[in-house]
């Protein structure tokens, strides 16, 4: 029997593997080897190779008999068809949110959310300290109009979109800095839409946000 201290290990590492993947930190195509990763997250062998097995029934990983993990490449058309589904339910997202209203406890997240993505733009520090810091935060934003929404199944659309890394919320690592501050800023009119209670223009400027990300992602992987 697994004991609780097993499962706990188990889910921790599972997610940890999991985000890394989403955050782009494996080098698409690049084999994973069991042996140095339990080295360096300091658990053995098994939990690692159990939590490589999830994440290539996820999709994430490719997994060959005798060879291993390898970090799975998706094709261009792949990735253009994820952010269309996105834009479609993300979209779709917002204008229930602004059909429905938002809560005073989700409203002051929103704008503390705004209010950190700020702060993080504005900061004197390096280009990819300030992209790792605003990638919590873009993740963060768009949890929070998911729940403003209050559909499950919204959210399991837009998750199943983001099983691939370069598709994910959590993934602005390839973006220039002017990029990300043109997607902050439309984050904020997101908000006002929805605040306002406009239906229409909350999903028009989220549809017109997720389709901006796509372009900026195209671009990223052509200059690969």
């Amino acid at each position: 029997m697994i004991d609780r201290k097993t499962k706990r290990q188990g889910a921790w590492l599972l997610e940890h593997l999991r985000q890394r993947l989403l955050d782009g930190k494996f080098k698409l195509g690049s084999r994973l080897n069991e042996v140095r990763l339990s080295e360096e997250l300091k658990v053995s062998r098994t939990p690692v190779r159990a939590a490589l097995q999830m994440l290539a029934g996820e999709g994430l990983l490719h997994h060959t008999p005798n060879k291993g993990f390898t970090v799975r490449e998706f094709p261009v058309s792949d990735i253009i068809d994820a952010f269309e589904m996105r834009s479609l339910a993300e979209g779709l997202a917002a204008r229930l949110a602004a059909e429905r209203g938002v809560t005073d406890e989700v409203r002051q997240r929103l704008e503390q959310i705004l209010a950190e993505g700020d702060v993080v733009l504005q900061r004197r520090s390096s280009a990819e300290a300030q992209r790792t810091a605003y990638a919590a935060v873009n993740q963060s934003f768009h949890r929070a109009i998911f729940e403003a929404a209050g559909s499950s199944l919204i959210q399991e659309v837009v998750r199943l979109c983001q099983r691939m890394p370069q598709a994910s919320a959590h993934n602005v690592m390839a973006f220039e800095l002017d990029d990300i501050r043109k997607r902050h800023e439309s984050h904020h009119r997101i908000y006002e839409a929805i605040l306002g209670r406009e239906p229409r223009e909350a999903e028009s400027q989220m549809r017109q946000h997720v389709l901006a990300v796509k372009l900026s992602m195209i671009r990223s992987l052509r200059k690969r």
